[in-house]
């Protein structure tokens, strides 16, 4: 059984260069939250490339004009919220590494602290009701042993030891 090709149309090969300008000059791909309507229209028009070639129906013209573009089959925002996870995990491996103590999440709290209390927070939350991926808590699991319970409740000890005295 053949598959049919998507025909190929002058918008379409224009829209092919303009995706491909857009990369060069911002390094990104376009975004269908965009304020710019012309953007938008890009954004949506990737998506159904994507489409096509994840069914066999992408035109050759366009998979070959699309190649220079490192990753365009792929699906950029779960890849970039992969990455990010990855290196929040790598922050707070260094962040407990440098002798601190679990990062707090309450909004009295600020900078690279918060966001990672936030972060961490999320995760805990999400392994409990069972939707955070078994590879993840493994590599949670393996960089910071005891992320699952965190901070003991009460004052730490050396500032009870003081308030002793």
């Amino acid at each position: 059984m053949e598959v049919l090709r998507a025909r190929v149309t002058a918008r379409g090969l224009e829209c092919m260069h303009e995706l491909v300008t857009m990369f060069q000059e911002t390094g990104r791909y376009p975004s269908r939250n965009a304020e710019s309507t012309s953007e938008r229209t890009l954004a949506v028009w990737v998506q159904r490339r994507r489409e096509d070639a994840r069914t066999g129906r992408l035109a050759p013209v366009l998979r070959e004009g699309l190649a220079v573009l490192p990753g365009w089959e792929g699906k950029p925002r779960v890849e970039a919220d992969e990455e990010r996870w990855r290196q929040r995990l790598e922050t707070l491996k260094a962040y407990r590494a440098g002798g601190n103590d679990w990062p707090r999440h309450k909004a009295v709290i600020t900078g690279e602290e918060h966001e990672l209390g936030i972060w961490l927070h999320s995760q805990r939350m999400k392994q409990r009701r069972g939707q955070l991926d078994a590879a993840k808590t493994a590599a949670l699991d393996e960089a910071v042993p005891g992320w699952r319970n965190g901070r003991k409740r009460g004052r730490p000890a050396a500032a009870n030891a003081t308030l002793q005295s």
